[in-house]
């Protein structure tokens, strides 16, 4: 029967079966902007899961996001986020796994990516990085980034892509002018774009049908 589903999000394409598909929460938790995101990714035939990373917490204000990502167990979360890989790529009946991350949750997408090599095909960042050694990983990334980012500067984006161009991993980037941190969460209304969420959802589309 395939095992218990995690704390989390499910959305199930109207086939019930597709390519699996585990979404990553920004510090705000596991919020109405991801479940919809999960939706949207399952009306593109994906079988998407969010796991819930803050067990039933959400928040929208900066420093309430901050304490809670300070207090998460990274050992913890790695653990949840491996279970929910398994669960997910069970429930899609499908080989093959992809990884979409939203800031917080874009770190723990490209570790995984790092931790589960035989599985994860593809990784999607949102103005999030993580460096260090990919040599283990093969994956193909694909990366949303803001054009000003108080919270992901630039010099981390080029650390990122050093790494995976020296483990020869294929990364393409994609910078959106007159953005910033959050541009595709429509529930952040002062950093919300939609010109740029749009064209970055495409993108997307495109390059998790394509891998």
């Amino acid at each position: 029967m395939g095992s218990t589903q995690p704390d989390g999000f499910l959305a199930l394409p109207a086939g019930g079966k597709g390519d699996a598909v585990l979404v990553l929460h920004a510090w705000w938790g596991l919020n109405d902007t991801i479940k919809a995101f999960c939706t949207q990714l399952a009306e593109a035939g994906f079988v998407a899961f969010a796991p819930d990373l803050y067990h039933g917490k959400v928040v929208d204000q900066i420093p309430e996001a901050e304490a809670l990502s300070r207090a998460l167990d990274a050992g913890q979360a790695r653990a949840q986020v491996a279970a929910a890989a398994q669960y997910v790529v069970e429930r899609a009946g499908a080989p093959g796994l992809a990884l979409i991350g939203f800031s917080l949750g874009a770190f723990f997408a490209l570790e995984h990516s790092v931790q589960d090599p035989a599985r994860v095909r593809s990784v999607v960042v949102f103005y999030g990085t993580r460096d260090g050694d990919y040599s283990a990983a093969r994956a193909e990334y694909l990366g949303h980034f803001a054009e000003a980012d108080e919270f992901e500067p630039e010099a981390a984006v080029e650390k990122m892509e050093a790494d995976l161009q020296r483990a020869g991993r294929k990364l393409t980037v994609h910078r959106y002018p007159g953005t910033s941190h959050w541009f595709f969460e429509s529930d952040r209304a002062q950093a919300y774009n939609r010109a740029a969420a749009d064209q970055a959802w495409q993108r997307t589309l495109a390059f998790l049908k394509r891998a």
